[in-house]
């Protein structure tokens, strides 16, 4: 039994099942989600700075506008229902893209309710993959499903590392054990 806990803990990257990693390969293996969480956060904070500032994606209509790329879309998406939705009001729906995808660059970044922004990254590269991106052949030349993936792990583990989260998880435990311990 004693042989199985440390073959099977060198396989998780020196971590036995009994306790934390320790070494080098635990040490990275407490940060491996951490480049995915800087380039994730990164890339949707830009993207929403991006809208934000790019006034022919704002418009109803004309090139590079929002209005005009549902109009592209609409017959090749595999929910043409959310794109009727898009196009009811296309100015207010690019601020509210800009708005999420400002949202969830903040959150992913900084660690603050990682999950749930980790979750919002991924519905909307979810939306983006089922309306805009679907038609893309074959599918991995289309990003909005990678995106999607890559969400997956930080929806799972959060932001454990360098976060507000952690940071608020452990002035909770140093109070509670000062009130109760």
């Amino acid at each position: 039994m004693v042989h199985a806990n440390r073959t099977m803990g060198a396989e998780f990257g020196g971590a036995s099942l009994d306790g934390p990693a320790t070494g080098m390969r635990g040490q990275w293996a407490r940060h491996a989600l951490l480049p995915l969480r800087l380039f994730l956060g990164a890339t949707f904070l830009y993207a929403g700075i991006d809208k934000l500032t790019d006034p022919a994606f704002l418009s109803a209509s004309g090139a590079g506008s929002l209005g005009e790329t549902l109009r592209q879309v609409h017959d090749a998406a595999a929910f043409p229902q959310l794109i009727d939705l898009a196009q009811q009001n296309p100015v207010i729906f690019g601020y509210a893209i800009a708005a999420g995808e400002l949202a969830v660059g903040l959150g992913t970044l900084v660690g603050l309710l990682g999950r749930l922004a980790a979750f919002g990254g991924a519905l909307i590269s979810l939306m983006l993959w089922l309306t805009v991106s679907w038609a893309t052949t074959p599918y991995y030349y289309g990003n909005d499903l990678a995106y999607l993936m890559a969400w997956v792990p930080l929806v799972l583990a959060g932001t454990p590392r360098f976060s507000l989260d952690s940071a608020l998880a452990n002035r909770r435990k140093r109070h509670g054990a000062q009130l109760y311990g």
